[in-house]
């Protein structure tokens, strides 16, 4: 499976991403290794997952995810 997941970083900062396994994604961005965006803020917090099959699909909503505003990103998340 592929997911798109969304990060609270320390600061209150918002990072989406995909994978094919959540937890390890968020441990490699807790230890410094995720993205470069990630290693100046952590501590990291899975705060959202969503679940596709394709990875062509979680790209696509990954993309549309990164395009909302900081506050439908907080109100996605508020929903699961």
């Amino acid at each position: 499976m592929n997911y798109v997941y969304i990060l609270e970083c320390a600061d209150g900062t918002l990072y989406t991403g995909w994978t094919t396994n959540p937890e390890r994604r968020v441990k490699t961005h807790n230890s410094g290794k995720g993205a470069k965006y990630t290693r100046s803020r952590r501590p990291v917090k899975l705060v959202y997952t969503e679940q596709y099959e394709s990875k062509s699909d979680a790209l696509r909503r990954e993309y549309e995810i990164k395009q909302l505003s900081r506050a439908q990103k907080l109100l996605l998340t508020k929903n699961e």
